[in-house]
């Protein structure tokens, strides 16, 4: 019979497991980028970071953000995903206005999936003080598909 002896393992001490970065682009974790935006914690400061988090709320399929961010006069009575859409990035082309000192803006972007692209340029509004998603214009060369339009 052998005689086996216990070999003690060094543990190493527990590190908080990481997220992944924010969909929207940006460096941040998702809680604490877009995460906090969709909780109701913050409000987006500008027209951009309004249509980042609008652009992570369509990956996550956040019917309720989108809808509550969407202007009263434009928005849908909801909002149908696509089962089989996969937003894969978004790249922001242009921003007018839209910060603090501004009561509309637009933004135009460059939304990918699997499969294609969706370019619109967006217009935000403030109502009651907060941005809102007001519309776009999608620009049709650029392999938009139907039903991604709602961004």
């Amino acid at each position: 019979m052998s005689r086996r002896t216990a070999h003690l393992r060094r543990q190493r001490p527990s590190t908080p497991v990481q997220s992944s970065t924010c969909p929207c682009g940006l460096a941040e974790t998702y809680e604490r980028c877009c995460g906090r935006f969709h909780r109701g914690q913050a409000a987006a400061p500008t027209a951009e970071t309004l249509m980042r988090s609008r652009y992570s709320a369509f990956v996550k399929r956040d019917e309720p953000y989108l809808l509550r961010t969407w202007h009263p006069r434009t928005r849908p009575a909801g909002i149908s995903f696509d089962p089989g859409m996969r937003w894969t990035g978004l790249e922001i082309i242009e921003t007018g206005d839209g910060t603090a000192f501004h009561t509309t803006g637009t933004v135009s972007f460059r939304a990918s999936y699997r499969g294609g692209a969706l370019r619109e340029r967006s217009r935000f509004e403030r109502a009651d003080g907060a941005w809102v998603y007001v519309d776009g214009d999608i620009d049709a060369g650029a392999g938009s598909e139907q039903g991604a339009q709602d961004s």
